[in-house]
């Protein structure tokens, strides 16, 4: 399927390209059948590496450019509803637009796949690093996907700023956005915040300007599957009512709770699997901006309060989740396993970490479910509020500001092993250790970039060959590229 073309006819033979024989419309006013999405789901999650901004970069090159499911504007009206909610940003957005497809089970597989990679492969790893506190083989083999992620972050920041960055004040709010995180560190939610205030004045001040993100980009999208459904009245599922919004909490309260219920009153609140799950549910509603905004704040509590963990080891923890598909905040299951592991009681330790590793993750995102089920239908709602509309194309364009600022950061450190935080003046800035330069690194960015951007090359070939690349450094070398 070309990604050159953009014409009405491109769009429907893309379209027919996903449907069954016949063409016929499904229960949901679409021609997307739920095979055909689940196989999308979970390419998208074999492929969500390098954290937010590489995972958005992903959905947005498959399902906008590639398949072109969703148009522009309703995929950034998502993205901006995701960016304020407490979680992960990226499994949340594909847990709507998977809702906006095929409903509640269209949601639970698009998120549960998004999940499941990683859930895996953290699992195995934290059992090889509990057991031989020994993991430099698969950092070697992630070497080169995380050079591969960085080209696919990039060229994502490029592509999204040329669509949503449509006028000056879209650049101002870009940059000051930009400014506030990258320089001053200025909490994520207060720049969202401040960005959708700026966008409501600005509508009565230029609202020509500021009212960016509207019903179609082009004339095209009215043809994309999900906008066809939803203008045309047959998206039944995402009607907003108190019923079905009574409904969500009586299903998804119980599911989250129950667990931290039976745990309290079988074991005891200072056992430590009722603590794994409190104290996750408790991050679970404070995890604004990502994994990095808490990081800090888990590392201490685990360290110092609850013994989970060694000093350092949060750090491998990290490089685990950022080395493999899936949110950063997955390191919660690591966190999870490891305090079980050491703390198992009658249980094996081994037995003892997964257990604690389901806990923790069940407790991490089953709120994230929670949030777009409930939510999604009012803000599919208010999509065509001008108010609102203000609202998000400001914060888009602060949004692009702070993927650039994730963008700096990965580079940052895919090309240097060692970055210093430096605090002056009451600004922090990365001073990189320039002896610590990974020119191999940097070699294999430049040459998946080149190869995305110039020859049109795709996401697949690219991490594979960067990956084979990687592992190819370290056996020719001999030792473990820095990560």
């Amino acid at each position: 399927m070309p990604e050159s073309s953009h014409s009405t006819d491109t769009a429907h033979r893309t379209q027919q390209d996903t449907v069954p024989s016949g063409g016929d419309r499904n229960e949901f006013g679409h021609e997307i059948t739920f095979g055909e999405a689940v196989r999308v789901w979970l390419r998208i999650a074999m492929l969500s590496f390098g954290g937010p901004a590489g995972q958005i970069a992903v959905m947005h090159r498959i399902l906008v450019d590639e398949k072109r499911w969703v148009s522009e504007s309703r995929f950034l009206h998502a993205l901006n509803y995701c960016m304020v909610l407490p979680g992960p940003e990226a499994q949340q957005l594909a847990t709507y637009i998977g809702w906006l497809l095929h409903g509640v089970k269209g949601g639970l597989v698009a998120g549960g796949l998004f999940v499941l990679p990683g859930f895996l492969s953290i699992l195995v790893l934290s059992v090889l690093y509990a057991g031989f506190q020994d993991a430099t083989l698969v950092q070697a083999l992630f070497f080169g996907i995380k050079a591969a992620v960085l080209a696919i972050v990039i060229q994502a920041v490029i592509r999204i700023g040329k669509r949503a960055l449509k006028n000056a004040y879209m650049y101002i709010l870009a940059a000051l956005a930009f400014i506030a995180i990258f320089l001053f560190a200025v909490p994520f939610p207060v720049v969202i915040l401040t960005a959708a205030v700026i966008g409501l004045l600005g509508r009565y001040m230029d609202p020509e300007r500021f009212v960016v993100i509207k019903g179609h980009d082009t004339p095209e999208d009215g043809e994309r599957a999900i906008d066809t459904m939803m203008d045309g009245g047959a998206a039944h599922h995402t009607k907003a009512t108190r019923k079905r919004a009574l409904k969500v909490l009586a299903v998804w309260l119980p599911l989250w709770f129950t667990p931290l219920v039976v745990l309290a009153v079988s074991l005891g609140f200072d056992d430590v699997f009722t603590q794994i799950g409190l104290f996750f549910s408790k991050l679970a509603v404070l995890t604004f901006g990502g994994a990095y905004s808490v990081l800090a704040y888990m590392a201490q509590e685990a360290v110092q309060n609850y013994g989970w963990l060694a000093p350092g080891e949060m750090l491998d923890g990290l490089g685990m989740a950022e080395t493999t598909p899936g949110p950063l905040i997955q390191v919660v299951q690591f966190v999870g396993f490891m305090g079980a592991f050491r703390d198992a009681g009658p249980l094996d330790p081994f037995t003892a970490g997964i257990l604690a590793s389901i806990l923790a993750t069940w407790v991490t995102f089953v709120p994230c479910f929670l949030w777009i089920f409930l939510g999604a239908p009012y803000v599919e709602r208010l999509r065509g509020n001008q108010a609102v509309s203000a609202a998000l194309s400001a914060v888009t364009a602060a949004v692009v500001g702070v993927m650039l600022n994730l963008a700096i950061w990965f580079a940052v450190h895919v090309a240097f092993a060692e970055v210093d935080t430096v605090r002056t003046f009451g600004m922090q800035l990365m001073v990189p250790t320039w002896g610590s330069i990974q020119i191999a690194s940097v070699v294999l960015a430049l040459a998946a970039f080149i190869a995305m951007l110039r020859f049109k090359v795709g996401m697949l070939p690219v991490i594979l060959v960067s990956s084979l690349l990687g592992i190819a450094y370290y056996l020719l070398f001999g030792g473990t590229p820095s990560l």
